[in-house]
């Protein structure tokens, strides 16, 4: 079985979809972790949850987190004021790919699937979470505000059991992103959906077995054309 982790997607499904099918040649044996960000800035939020959805639905174990951007969704439902903060964080392609005016108009099982999206994932050798751990407190995982919105640089594998802290939500560039595989606070924040930056652009997956990073250029806007598995069956809304 192999285990990976995917850093941010934000929208970017064209992306998602070379990763999984064309580089991964994801199956069903596979464990798949998912560090938040789905949604915002990229142009088909609603896609990208709809075939982290279909892979759960079709048997893929699948593992989705949750980002800061769907922290912000989840705010924005219980007051106006956290919604302007979301619009100004690039809600507005989400909103437009939903087709909805604010996000209480999600249907219930979109709202379900944000809701529930746990904070974090425990495995044997790495914590898996959006953007990190408050470590200056008696138990890390108490603090589920740090974890989507940390920015610290440095974990303490001594408070996790020894184990790698695994993490999104801070874009490098590759060449940082990289250095970062020998780091106690693993980055893979390709800034996808920041293909107009230098050295940025890029959907980051980590095999944890071989500790293999597979990188994919954003491929822009546009779907892929193929005939993908998990289109077959048509909109899953």
């Amino acid at each position: 079985m192999r285990r990976f982790v995917i850093g941010d997607v934000h929208g970017c499904i064209r992306t998602l979809e070379a990763l999984l099918w064309k580089q991964l040649r994801l199956s069903t044996t596979d464990e798949v972790y998912f560090v938040g960000d789905y949604i915002d800035r990229g142009p088909d939020s609603k896609a990208v949850v709809d075939l982290i959805r279909y892979l759960q639905q079709a048997g893929y174990r699948v593992v989705p987190l949750r980002g800061n951007h769907e922290q912000l969704l989840l705010d924005a439902m219980a007051s106006e004021e956290m919604f302007e903060l979301w619009l100004l964080n690039g809600a507005a392609t989400t909103l437009q790919s939903f087709r909805i005016r604010h996000p209480r108009e999600l249907s219930e099982e979109y709202y379900s699937f944000f809701a529930t999206l746990p904070f974090f994932a425990i495995l044997d050798t790495v914590v898996i979470v959006h953007a990190g751990l408050n470590f200056h407190i008696p138990d890390p995982f108490a603090d589920t505000q740090a974890m989507p919105w940390d920015r610290s640089v440095e974990a303490d594998p001594s408070r996790l059991g020894g184990r790698r802290l695994i993490v999104g939500h801070t874009p490098l560039p590759l060449p940082l992103l990289r250095q970062s595989l020998s780091w106690n606070k693993v980055f893979i924040d390709g800034g996808c959906v920041y293909g107009h930056l230098s050295g940025y652009g890029h959907l980051c997956a980590l095999e944890l077995e071989s500790w293999e990073l597979f990188t994919l250029k954003c491929a822009g806007p546009l779907s892929s054309g193929i005939r993908l598995p998990w289109k077959t069956g048509g909109d899953s809304s």
